[in-house]
This record gives structure tokens, C-alpha cells and sequence, in this order.
């Protein structure tokens, strides 16, 4: 029996960040180091990073605003 190695599936990391952006983007946030996770690529993990802490909170207000 061969077995092929099959690349790891990133579609969905990737449609999450890209999502993530253009709704962080309208919300007038940035998240400097947003990305696919490199270190884990099976997992489809999403890197949101490090911010400031006024970024933070902005980032905060704006899913308060969006649950309310």
C-alpha cells in the first residue's frame, strides 16, 4: 500500500483571516500580526496576535456593540 502525504487543508484558516480583516477593517481596527498560524497548519488555527491595549479595547466595544 503507498501512501501519500496530503497537504495540510488551510482553506478554512484562510477565509477566517480574510473575513476577519474586512470586518475588523469596517470597524476601523487593525490587528498588525492577523494570520494563518504557520506552527500548527493541520489545526486551521488563526494567529489574531498582539495590539496595543487601544486597540484592545476598541476591539472590545465593537463586539459589545454587535452582541447588543
Amino acid at each position: 500500500m503507498v501512501t501519500t502525504r496530503q497537504e495540510p487543508d488551510t482553506t478554512d484558516a484562510m477565509t477566517a483571516v480574510e473575513s476577519l480583516r474586512e470586518a475588523l477593517t469596517a470597524a476601523g481596527i487593525v490587528l498588525p500580526s492577523l494570520g494563518m498560524d504557520p506552527a500548527s497548519p493541520s489545526l486551521n488555527l488563526v494567529n489574531l496576535g498582539r495590539v496595543r491595549a487601544d486597540v484592545a479595547l476598541r476591539l472590545a466595544e465593537a463586539i459589545r456593540r454587535g452582541c447588543a
